[in-house]
């Protein structure tokens, strides 16, 4: 079941201190084969998908950020916007405003407004689209491709273009959530590139339990945050993330425009899945051949 994301936050309470430095001089065969792929992830070709079954990812999510639009508010103005999107999305929960109250993050001044916000589900609630006075977001765990993930998209936002007459949003951000576990995690250096896996890569007398790092990337106007790492049994990084009864690695890359933008639901659709390449891109840079093969996906 689809749960609210703490979407693309800025600053992490979890940050921790990472290791990064230079490939070892001898490395297992699978990290021999990977040193054959570009080393740069931003500047690397896009490879081509490759499918996995069963996929790492465990969920997926695409948001626009835009100018408070209050007639969001009235179900009046938002029933066309439903009426689109029904026949895929037929659920709709309605979360009814919070109260208002300001506070701070690392000296960043922090809104929290009264909002409602519409929520449409599929039958197998897998999918969910929210909307609220200032943005709209699509997610999914049941993700198969990115030409289905962003054909939705570019639904949900034809269908906010018609109700608002969108003009300028103010940030867009997609986010891939990725996740090891079971007897993968014993087996992590073979299936993940060592300037990732840092000190997970070390055997230790004592049993390492927690290991979290983020990386962040700017390239323009655009940024890049990448985290990942080891978590317990019952526990996540993020409230929308389900637990699971048992240790996990994950990677969790996100990646989002910076000002204001004219919009068009082409110009978005395209920003976005350049977003989603650049990711892939980065997923593929950071795990190796033996993960492919494992989930049936072949050679790169």
């Amino acid at each position: 079941m689809l749960k609210s994301l703490n979407f693309l936050h800025p600053d992490r309470a979890w940050l921790h201190d990472c290791f990064h430095g230079p490939l070892p001089s001898t490395l297992p065969r699978p990290y021999h084969q990977l040193v054959m792929v570009p080393d740069d992830p931003f500047a690397a070709p896009v490879p081509a998908e490759v499918p996995l079954s069963p996929a790492p990812l465990v969920q997926v999510l695409a948001q626009l950020r835009f100018p408070a639009i209050t007639s969001l508010a009235r179900a009046e103005f938002v029933a066309p916007f439903q009426e689109a999107l029904r026949s895929k999305y037929p659920i709709l929960r309605v979360e009814q405003p919070s109260l208002v109250f300001q506070a701070s993050l690392n000296g960043e001044p922090m809104q929290f407004g009264s909002s409602t916000t519409w929520r449409l589900h599929d039958k197998n609630d897998s999918w969910r689209i929210s909307l609220a006075q200032d943005f709209v977001a699509i997610e999914t765990t049941a993700y198969t491709s990115r030409a289905d993930f962003y054909g939705r998209w570019e639904q949900v936002l034809a269908a906010l273009q018609k109700i608002t007459e969108l003009s300028v949003y103010d940030r867009q951000g997609v986010r891939y959530i990725n996740r090891l576990n079971g007897d993968d995690l014993g087996d992590l250096r073979k299936l993940v590139r060592p300037e990732v896996l840092g000190i997970n890569s070390n055997r230790f007398a004592a049993t390492l339990v927690h290991s979290l790092c983020e990386s962040r990337f700017q390239k323009d106007d655009t940024n890049l945050t990448a985290r990942w790492g080891l978590l317990p049994a019952n526990a996540t990084t993020d409230p929308g993330i389900a637990p699971l009864s048992e240790p996990g690695w994950i990677l969790d890359l996100d990646m989002s425009s910076a000002g204001s933008k004219d919009f068009s639901v082409p110009a978005a659709i395209t920003e976005a899945t350049h977003f989603a390449e650049r990711i892939y891109t980065f997923f593929r840079w950071a795990t190796t051949e033996e993960l492919l093969k494992r989930r049936g996906g072949g050679r790169r």
